[in-house]
């Protein structure tokens, strides 16, 4: 009864770490792809057999950075993996002169086996509306002001709110843009710090992260890049440059 009382005491004063369960069931998003090696660590949606949406900020090197398919616990092999380099980087521009669009799209450098735990997800056919439900998942804490990556795939649901609500929670340095959605408020699950989490709305790919306001206040909603105006670009992108083969043979890897 004592020790009880102690872990009780010690949980309530803080000295015991909070603890993140909002872990997703394993393999139920089987488009969620963690993006890994030189120097990047993120998340990313598989769209094509060939193709992966990101954000700005989880642009990876070539040959250099690895695309895990199928994956759940990132510490493990647990069987339903597939590892593959990307093998090209096509950025939407521009960004650097006038951060106005975060989105990357990144070609493998073999085409993934589609299986039960791989499989694409359905570019948005709308845009997604204020007070709809949506569907985030990545890599990262889900606990405000906490920044200790997650080995499990983490999961939050999210309403949408409107571009006039997320405009009034700007910071000054920061540009509000078309190209731009938000979701989260107070009493919501708001924070998922993880680079590129994926924004998932009835079924179809809505956001790729680009902000996450929700993990520094809980009242503020996230930014994503609003997808719904960019599936032209993405599709013109696979038309153009899947038929161009990578001059590098580099086999699908087997371990991470």
């Amino acid at each position: 009864m004592n020790l009880l009382l102690l872990v009780v005491a010690l949980g309530l004063t803080g000295a015991s770490p909070l603890q993140d369960y909002k872990v997703c069931q394993p393999h139920a998003r089987p488009w969620q792809v963690y993006l890994h090696g030189g120097g990047v660590s993120c998340s990313g949606a598989l769209v094509d057999k060939l193709w992966i949406v990101t954000s700005f900020v989880c642009a990876p090197t070539s040959y250099s950075t690895i695309a895990s398919l199928g994956e759940h616990d990132v510490t493990v092999n647990e069987g339903t993996e597939q590892h593959i380099y990307v093998a090209d980087v096509i950025h939407h521009s521009p960004y650097y002169r006038s951060p106005l669009h975060s989105l990357v799209m990144l070609r493998l450098a073999e085409p993934a086996r589609f299986t039960q735990h791989i499989q694409p997800i359905p570019l948005p056919s709308r845009c997604p509306q204020p007070g709809e439900t949506c569907h985030v998942s990545g890599w990262g804490s889900t606990i405000p002001n906490q920044y200790e990556p997650s080995k499990l795939l983490k999961c939050i649901s999210v309403p949408v709110v409107d571009d006039q609500t997320c405009m009034n929670t700007f910071p000054e340095f920061l540009f509000w843009s078309q190209g731009m959605v938000c979701a989260g408020q107070a009493n919501t699950d708001n924070c998922m710090r993880g680079g590129g989490s994926v924004m998932v709305c009835d079924g179809q790919l809505q956001g790729v992260q680009w902000f996450s306001h929700g993990c520094s206040n809980p009242a503020d909603p996230s930014v994503y890049t609003k997808l719904c105006l960019y599936s032209d670009w993405i599709n013109d992108v696979m038309d153009r440059h899947t038929t161009t083969l990578p001059t590098q043979t580099t086999p699908v890897q087997t371990t991470p």
